[in-house]
C-alpha cells in the first residue's frame, strides 16, 4: 500500500507501507511485571462548544479502556496522558474516574486513579494546609467510588513548599488518610515545567534522598513510586534504594525496554504513557518476558522506541498530541480533535513520522483506514 507524504520542506514523495500489525490475543495480565497504561480520553467534538468546557465521549473514552485491558493492562486513569490539569478538570476527572472503576469491575480490569490539588486556584496566599486539604479531599472522593490512587504531583505543593520539610508535611498527613497503598509519583519538569524542584531541591539527587526518605517513614502505605525523569540510571540507583516491598513503577518513556526488563539487581515494574500507542506489541513484548523469552522481548520492543522518542521529543509534555493522533488512525476514535485544542501542539512533519514509525513498529492495525485518515489529516492541513 502506498501513500503521497511531505518531507521537511513540503514536497510529497511516494511512501509504501512496509509494516504488518501483529496478532494480538485477550489476556488476563502478565505474570512477571505489574504494569499500567496510562490512558488518554476522548473529547466529544460534536457537542463541545467551548473549548475551556469539554464534554468527554465517554463511550468511547471507556472503549479504549476495555481495548487496553483486554491486552492485559492495567489502567492508570486520569493523569497526564488524559491532559490532567491541561483541560481536563477535577469534576471531570472524577466522573471519569468513577466510570472507569464501573467499567474494570465488569471486566476484571486493574485500576489505579490519580489524585491531586488541581482544584486549587493558584495564589499568592497558598498555603500548605490549602495543598493538604485538596490532596485529601480528592483522595476521599476516589477512595469513596471505589478507586485505587496516586497522589500526583501537585504545582500547587511545588509553588508553595519551600524544601523537603515541606513536602515531608503535607505526603505525611496525605498517607495518613487513606486506606489502601498508593503510588506515589515525580513527574519531571520536562513534562510540566511548573515542577521544577519537586521535593524541594533542584538537585536531583537531593530531591531523591527527600523523596526515599518519606517513603522509608510510610511504607506500609506506599505500593511503590512513578517516576518520569527520563534518565535509566537515576531510576535504577532510586530502585535499588527502595525498602523491601515497594515497588520501582517506571515512567521513563525513552528508556523502558531495559528499565522493565531490569538486571541482576532488580527490575522496574511500568506506569507508562507510551503504553497508550504501543499496547499491542508491548503486550506481545511481555508476553514474552513472561516466557523467559528475554531475546523476543527486545526484539520487539525495539520496534518501539524510535516512535516513543519521536512522540515524546521536546517539548515533552505535548506528547499527548501524538498519542490521540494515533488512537485515531487505529480506529478507536472518529475524529482527531483534544481537550483545550491540544490537537495543533505539533507540527504536520511531526505527525507525518509519527505515521511512518508507528507503520514501521507494526502498530497501524488497519492500514486501509489509517491511510484514508492520513490522508483526510494532510487535506486539512493544505497538504
Amino acid at each position: 500500500m502506498r501513500i503521497q507524504l511531505p518531507d521537511e520542506v513540503g514536497l510529497l514523495r511516494e511512501y509504501r507501507l512496509v509494516g504488518r500489525a501483529l496478532p494480538v490475543s485477550r489476556r488476563e495480565g502478565f505474570k512477571s511485571r505489574v504494569v499500567y497504561a496510562a490512558a488518554h480520553v476522548v473529547v466529544d467534538a460534536m457537542r463541545t462548544e467551548d473549548i475551556s468546557a469539554p464534554v468527554i465521549d465517554w463511550d468511547a473514552t471507556l472503549a479504549f479502556r476495555r481495548h487496553l485491558w483486554s491486552l492485559g493492562f492495567g489502567v492508570a486513569e486520569a493523569m497526564d496522558t488524559a491532559q490532567r490539569g491541561a483541560g481536563l478538570s477535577w469534576p471531570l476527572a472524577l466522573e471519569l474516574i468513577r466510570r472507569s472503576v464501573s467499567e474494570a469491575a465488569t471486566v476484571g480490569g486493574k485500576l489505579v486513579c490519580g489524585a491531586g490539588t488541581d482544584q486549587l486556584v493558584l495564589h499568592e496566599g497558598l498555603t500548605l494546609e490549602d495543598v493538604t486539604k485538596a490532596y485529601v479531599e480528592q483522595c476521599t472522593a476516589i477512595e469513596a467510588v471505589g478507586g485505587r490512587i496516586i497522589p500526583m504531583a501537585s504545582r500547587a505543593l511545588a509553588k508553595v513548599a519551600r524544601g523537603a520539610g515541606d513536602y515531608q508535611k503535607v505526603y505525611g498527613a496525605v498517607l495518613q488518610q487513606v486506606t489502601t497503598p498508593v503510588i506515589l509519583h515525580w513527574l519531571g519538569p520536562m513534562f510540566d515545567p511548573e515542577l521544577e524542584g519537586y521535593w524541594g531541591s533542584a538537585n536531583t539527587g537531593e530531591a531523591m534522598e527527600a523523596c526515599l526518605a518519606l517513603i522509608r517513614e510510610n511504607a506500609a502505605k506506599i505500593d511503590g513510586i512513578k517516576i518520569s525523569l527520563l534518565s535509566a540510571e537515576l531510576e535504577i540507583e532510586m530502585r535499588r534504594k527502595l525498602p523491601v516491598g515497594v515497588r520501582m513503577y517506571t515512567g521513563d518513556d525513552f528508556n523502558y525496554g531495559e528499565l522493565i526488563q531490569g538486571d541482576a539487581e532488580g527490575h522496574s515494574d511500568a506506569l507508562l504513557g507510551i503504553f497508550d500507542p504501543i499496547a499491542p506489541v508491548a503486550a506481545l513484548a511481555l508476553e514474552a518476558l513472561d516466557a523467559g523469552d528475554r531475546a523476543r522481548y527486545r526484539e520487539l520492543l525495539a520496534t518501539t522506541i524510535p516512535l516513543a522518542h519521536h512522540i515524546f521529543q521536546t517539548p515533552t509534555f505535548a506528547y499527548k498530541t501524538g498519542i490521540v493522533f494515533l488512537a485515531y488512525l487505529n480506529g478507536h476514535q472518529t475524529h482527531f480533535r483534544m481537550l483545550g485544542g491540544a490537537e495543533s501542539a505539533r507540527r504536520v512533519s511531526h505527525m507525518v513520522e509519527i505515521f511512518k514509525l508507528a507503520d514501521a513498529a507494526g502498530l497501524l492495525r488497519d492500514p486501509d483506514v489509517a491511510v484514508a485518515r492520513m490522508q483526510g489529516f494532510l487535506k486539512l492541513a493544505g497538504v
